[in-house]
């Protein structure tokens, strides 16, 4: 998915407010305020002077004419902080049927009311298989070198969703939870416990009732996101 227009690079200056960024553009020093789609906490990402992507609008709808898309590691890798992104990437996959263990569904619908009170992802239709219900989540925490974390605070939505989708697999349904990990430095996926354990017991549980873990990286770079190749799962998930 390329971004609609070419991003610029800007040193940060603060986030707060959850989704607002103050930041400085390269290389003329100019502060600008941007929007920042990441309700998390951006553990390890958020630090000022931390060099960043903005990708500029003229909505006139849009009161911030920038929006927060990139860190930049300045060593070669990149994490992408909109947590709106991975569902356009991987629609786009799943639609070109580019992700293997879901390649035979044909009928890709996003945004299905399901469970209790939720919505999935994406359901995934084709005749002959069971519906196959798939949960996105954006994965941008890393605490050790090679290793991507979810989640990054605790996210009572979260453990909801694992209910459901237990729920959806005990009842014959194909229940999926894709980890799209938004770094280009990681090897593996990993569920961090100690930040929500309510989130970890709930996806043992739903592992137990038949829900499959996928986990993909991203090919990041300044003008676009793309799918990447699937992830070894932690110990500590599988």
């Amino acid at each position: 998915m390329r971004f609609q227009t070419p991003l610029v690079p800007a040193r940060l200056i603060r986030r707060y407010k959850r989704f607002l960024a103050d930041a400085g553009l390269e290389p003329s020093g100019e502060e600008v305020t941007a929007h920042c789609a990441n309700p998390g906490s951006m553990m390890g990402l958020a630090t000022p002077g931390t060099r960043i992507w903005l990708e500029p609008n003229d909505d006139p709808k849009k009161k911030l004419k920038y929006g927060w898309r990139l860190v930049d590691h300045e060593n070669g890798h990149f994490t992408g902080v909109d947590t709106a992104l991975p569902n356009r990437v991987l629609r786009a996959a799943l639609q070109a049927r580019e992700v293997e263990p879901l390649a035979a569904y044909g009928t890709v619908l996003p945004e299905q009311r399901y469970g209790e009170k939720s919505r999935i992802d994406f359901l995934l239709r084709q005749e002959g298989l069971p519906d196959a219900y798939v949960e996105v989540k954006s994965v941008t925490l890393s605490r050790s070198p090679g290793r991507a974390e979810f989640p990054d605070s605790v996210t009572a939505r979260g453990t909801r969703h694992m209910s459901d989708l237990a729920a959806m697999a005990r009842n014959g349904h194909n229940a999926v939870l894709f980890y799209l990990v938004q770094r280009t430095d990681c090897q593996c996926m990993s569920v961090a416990a100690d930040i929500d354990p309510g989130y970890a017991a709930a996806l043992a549980t739903a592992r137990r009732a038949g829900l499959t873990v996928l986990a993909y990286d991203t090919v990041i770079t300044p003008e676009a996101v793309t799918l990447g190749q699937a992830l070894a799962l932690c110990e500590d998930v599988t």
